[in-house]
């Protein structure tokens, strides 16, 4: 049992397993199966991909900024630093990165099954709260493909970079994964507010 969960492909594939195991068993017990063919599971569908994706993408942004940023300093010695460096930080960028796309692009996708994208992105009665925090994830989502990335590269060395352009580069990105901290407080809420306080 424990080398089964020593494999991420297969602690995965179990969660999906376990995942249709309790469909199933929920459509037995209620005679409520689902339907391939219903345009609301499939919006539903989107909407729990959305969360899944933005589990990941805010999970690790928050990992970044509440445990690898202030933890890295104190790592002695420093050489173990460039462990975590060559390592650790360019799987998380990767996930990072591909977890912000997945959420942007499932959230794009269910406001356009359920109607609401324009109305949500020009912020019109009834999407406001949805509308602000679309708008908040898509700035959010430009920080990480457009700032953070390009400046990560330089400091991890996958790009050549001088002592100084690493140096300003890791400023650079810092900030701005602070700012896209400070940003997913706002859109977190707007997100669930629109569904569960009708704003």
């Amino acid at each position: 049992m424990v080398a089964f969960f020593q494999s991420l492909e297969k602690t995965l594939a179990a969660g999906v397993g376990l995942l249709i195991l309790i469909m199933l068993l929920v459509g037995l017990a209620t005679g409520q199966f689902v339907r391939l063919g219903d345009p609301l599971w499939w919006a539903f569908f989107m909407r729990w991909l959305h969360v899944l994706s933005g589990v990941m993408w805010i999970g690790l942004l928050w990992y970044l900024n509440f445990v690898q940023t202030p933890t890295m300093p104190k790592i002695e010695p420093v050489e173990h630093r460039a462990a975590v460096i060559k390592f650790i930080a360019p799987n998380v960028m990767f996930w990072f990165r591909y977890g912000a796309l997945a959420t942007v692009v499932t959230g794009l996708l269910l406001a356009t099954q359920n109607g609401y994208i324009m109305q949500a992105l020009t912020f019109q009665k009834g999407t406001v709260a949805i509308g602000i925090g679309m708008w908040l994830a898509l700035i959010m989502a430009f920080n990480v493909w457009f700032i953070i990335w390009p400046n990560q590269q330089k400091v991890l060395g996958l790009v050549t970079a001088s002592a100084d352009e690493k140096a300003a580069a890791a400023r650079l990105a810092g900030l701005t994964s602070r700012v896209n901290t400070m940003l997913s407080i706002p859109m977190l809420f707007c997100m669930v507010a629109q569904q569960n306080a009708g704003l």
